[in-house]
């Protein structure tokens, strides 16, 4: 019996946040139940084996059914909208890692909504033609080449309605690598389509392919102009591992700097003039390294080149291992960023070494992170492990300062009553584009933007992406509607939202709830309705947030 596995990490606010107490149920493909379980204090699941279909048919060209196994994934959690993932593609001997991104329910609502996710077949096994174009070197407006991070791409074709989401460059390329092609072929099949993966997205990025054409995102996720992305995916982990060793990587030709436009196609029910994705899997099975698989379609003279230039991250990769013994400025530097993300993810032990100094206390907390984060666990920092300890590091300290900035704004409970449009200055823009950078936190579609007072360009993408997000008309115009949205997603953000100074208390038989009501006699009214009590009476399983108390 062929056998895959499954784990799930349920987070939220770009990672920040893990979410604990998760509840998730596992269905076949006639909806028979195969498992339930909850996340963990680090928002996660133990990996669960799932009956698939043999490897080889994967490996096949020729086979025209499923070479995998189908299953759902139903989750739901105090204070979030609930999410239902179908036809998640289970290959044999592979480890798939689902992320789940819960959106916290508005400050009105008192039912959690459903969100659908459809998986569906990889790009390999469609028979759709692509019809990339592109410019192998010119023009380009980029000095050097970048890895954006975050990389925005517009879910849909290019001229459609569709949303755009923000995803940091190693997740998105994990993402298109599992949702173009197969995890089960070789190595060196796997290696060569994610060099060309990586080097059509940075190509469209030094070029400005989109964003020269007026464009707000940086790439589309449609097979006929650019690559596969579907959004909310689980990512394999033969596909994972490769990206982490290679994510800064991409094909030029030799003497230029440029990346190379690498096209690609199945190779089966679709030809292209550049790489076959069925034909590496020949080529790596006849021997050849990733870089004769490459040569095989594009130039002969094309070479592998590395940038560490990567936007959004405070401090660049040193360029050498840190481990035991290291010692030295680099080492402090993820020491402190370790403390920190421990607030957020208490599985990971502090670090009692002297600062600057690499031992086994350093070790262990960059080992357990590794482990959490779905990295080799080898206690070791390289380049993956480094740019997502910083990742998440900029990522809870953003959320820790507008938490701050937020206690301290004076929001109110009543929405302005101006209307706002581009070109509108002042106190009450300065509010809008807190309260849009708070929901971009928790709202994929969402960008962050300046706080200014300036009503720009920018805040006027912040603002539409946020009327799609809720349903209004996204006319980018800020009226009472969009304004009560604002409001309600924000207190909704606030009420449901566990943070640092809240813990959660699950309900158990045998609970005297009214000593625990007259203990935090202040705050019982606002437990209930965080919880949307209507009387004193809980259920047993019920979650309560609760303020630490000193």
């Amino acid at each position: 019996m062929a056998i895959g596995y499954l784990t799930i990490q349920a987070r939220t606010a770009h990672d920040a946040l893990p979410l604990n107490g998760v509840q998730i149920r596992i269905t076949d493909d006639k909806e028979n139940t195969v498992y339930e379980l909850i996340t963990d204090e680090s928002g996660q699941t133990q990996s669960v084996p799932l009956d698939t279909i043999d490897k080889s048919f994967s490996q096949n060209p020729y086979y025209t059914g499923t070479p995998y196994r189908t299953y759902h994934v139903y989750a739901q959690a105090a204070g979030f909208n609930s999410l239902y993932i179908t036809d998640i593609p289970i290959f044999d001997g592979e480890t798939a890692l689902l992320p789940l991104t819960l959106i916290p329910m508005l400050e009105i609502q008192r039912n959690p909504s459903v969100a659908e996710i459809s998986i569906g077949r990889p790009a390999v096994s469609m028979a759709q033609p692509r019809r990339q174009e592109g410019s192998v070197t010119t023009p380009y407006v980029l000095r050097q080449v970048v890895i954006p991070n975050p990389i925005t791409v517009h879910l849909g074709s290019p001229d459609s309605p569709a949303a755009n989401v923000q995803v940091s460059f190693p997740d998105y390329v994990k993402n298109v690598a599992s949702s173009e092609i197969y995890p089960t072929w070789p190595n060196a099949s796997l290696t060569a389509n994610i060099y060309a993966i990586i080097t059509f997205a940075l190509n469209r990025v030094y070029t400005e392919w989109y964003r020269s054409r007026g464009y707000n995102f940086d790439i589309t996720n449609s097979t006929a102009y650019d690559q596969y992305f579907v959004y909310g995916r689980p990512i394999y982990d033969s596909i994972s591992r490769i990206v982490d060793s290679i994510f800064n990587q991409y094909v030029r030709r030799q003497g230029q700097n440029a990346p190379y436009f690498t096209s690609f196609c199945n190779g089966t029910t679709a030809s292209c003039p550049g790489l076959s994705q069925w034909g590496t899997v020949t080529l790596a099975n006849q021997g050849y390294s990733p870089i004769q698989i490459l040569r095989s379609y594009y130039p002969k003279d094309i070479e592998i080149a590395e940038t560490n230039t990567i936007t959004g991250i405070l401090s660049s990769y040193p360029g050498t291992l840190l481990k035991m013994g290291s010692t030295g400025l680099d080492v402090e530097t993820i020491q402190t960023y370790l403390n920190r993300i421990r607030r957020n993810y208490p599985a990971i032990p502090a670090i009692t070494d002297e600062a600057g100094i690499f031992g086994n206390s350093t070790k262990d907390a960059v080992t357990k992170f590794q482990n959490v984060f779905h990295l080799v666990p080898d206690g070791i920092v390289g380049k993956a492990t480094w740019y997502k300890i910083s990742s998440l590091y900029t990522a809870v300290t953003r959320l820790a300062e507008l938490n701050s900035e937020g206690n301290s704004f004076g929001i109110g409970s009543t929405p302005p009553a101006s209307i706002l449009r581009q070109g509108s200055r002042g106190q009450d823009v300065i509010t809008l584009q807190y309260l849009l950078n708070v929901a971009s936190e928790f709202y994929p579609s969402i960008p962050p933007l300046s706080q200014d007072g300036i009503f720009g360009s920018g805040t006027k993408q912040s603002v539409t992406a946020f009327q799609q997000a809720l349903n209004l008309s996204p006319d980018g115009i800020v009226g009472p509607m969009t304004w009560n949205a604002l409001y309600d997603a924000y207190f909704g953000i606030i009420q449901n939202v566990p943070s640092n100074d809240t813990i959660r208390y699950i309900v158990q038989p045998g609970d005297t709830l009214w000593l625990l009501s007259r203990r935090y006699n202040t705050t019982v009214d606002a437990i209930k309705r965080l919880n949307g009590l209507n009387s004193d009476m809980l259920s047993i399983g019920q979650v309560l947030l609760i303020p630490r108390t000193s």
